[in-house]
């Protein structure tokens, strides 16, 4: 039988270069299961880690992926360095959506005279304010009743699609749009200011970096920042010092749940343009795999990010082009998360066979 001792001191240099070694693991694993599958698989592998970064194009479009998940993932390293375990950031971001796509559908049914750039605080505002109000739920049970706040959080991402999808087959329901369950196109007013024009990346990605900046400030640079990630795996300590837990839980999860929502906000008013079903593309839960990938950093975040937008960009390419199936990048991501796993088990532990003893030669 295999055992696993503590390591007295986990190595430093190893926890750094535990996400390069998980990738990868990911990749040569990956490699395997194309070439099982009977296809190329370098052809394949390069449509995951070459073809994303090939051209000005690919590469707006990498960042245009990255956007939300780097919200997302930023408000969940606060969350879990806290010792507060949000999973529902998916369902936040459902809520951010719905939110900022109302204020969206308000301002062309009013025929609103804005600007896009006076429309861009507006849906900021509005999405943060949507998945905060998501996330205070998770924060009153969890404060008031002990609630697990990963069982609330988990079951509010499938109450927050019911109402995104009872809204666009109902009140919210384009009456021109040929019975689909969708809202009418947003005036062009409403549309987040792009780039560079013929592009789809919009300034929601320059957002997103200024917000992983603003928050390494906050985690490390602040006495408030400091006190979360104390208090988290040392709840005694904190208690001791006098921090209290109860504004940890409703800190983290107001801010996490206020950068979800901006998250599904921008993904409305930038590539969508309008409510669909199909608003909850899995970005919350990604950025689950994407912030400790980065290693609950801010700017590992970002890193992680570009790595698992990759990953959904070269799914699709595969999809597309060797038929392979959609899922694919869902594999790939779970494997990403299993080697990472793994890694940070042996770095922590050392395996031993329990019941073998060496004997010296006679």
């Amino acid at each position: 039988m295999i055992r696993l001792d503590v390591r007295p001191v986990p190595s430093l240099a190893m926890s750094v270069l535990s996400p390069i070694i998980a990738l990868a693991v990911t990749v040569a694993a990956g490699g395997v299961l194309f070439l099982a599958l009977g296809k190329d698989p370098v052809r394949v592998l390069s449509m995951f880690l070459v073809e994303p970064f090939n051209g000005v194009r690919a590469l707006t479009e990498l960042g245009l992926k990255c956007t939300p998940l780097v919200l997302c993932a930023l408000g969940l390293g606060l969350c879990f360095r806290s010792n507060v375990w949000n999973i529902g950031a998916e369902g936040q971001f459902l809520m951010g959506a719905i939110s900022g796509g109302g204020l969206a559908l308000w301002v062309t049914t009013a025929s609103a005279a804005l600007s896009q750039w006076a429309f861009f605080p507006l849906v900021v505002v509005a999405g943060a304010a949507g998945g905060a109000a998501w996330a205070a739920i998770v924060a009153l049970l969890r404060d008031r009743f002990n609630a697990n706040e990963i069982l609330v959080s988990l079951m509010l991402v499938y109450v927050a699609d019911l109402l995104l999808s009872w809204l666009v087959f109902g009140p919210w329901k384009d009456p021109h749009g040929f019975n689909f369950p969708q809202t009418v196109q947003f005036a062009a007013a409403t549309e987040i200011p792009r780039f560079v024009r013929g592009m789809r990346l919009h300034w929601g990605f320059a957002f997103a970096l200024v917000a992983a900046v603003l928050m390494w400030l906050f985690m490390f640079r602040t006495h408030r920042g400091i006190q979360l990630q104390i208090g988290g795996p040392a709840p005694a300590a904190a208690r001791y010092a006098g921090f209290s837990s109860r504004a940890a839980v409703w800190t983290t999860l107001l801010v996490s749940g206020a950068l979800a929502g901006i998250a599904g906000a921008f993904e409305v008013a930038g590539p969508m343009g309008q409510l669909t079903p199909h608003v909850a593309s899995g970005y919350g839960f990604t950025a689950i795999i994407v912030a400790f990938v980065g290693r609950l950093h801010p700017l590992g975040a970002v890193l992680g990010s570009v790595v698992l937008s990759a990953f959904v960009i070269g799914g699709q390419l595969a999809q597309s082009r060797v038929g392979l199936p959609a899922s694919l990048s869902g594999v790939f991501q779970g494997m990403l998360l299993l080697a990472l796993l793994g890694c940070d088990t042996l770095i922590h532990h050392r395996p031993r066979l329990a019941g073998w003893t060496w004997r010296a030669a006679p």
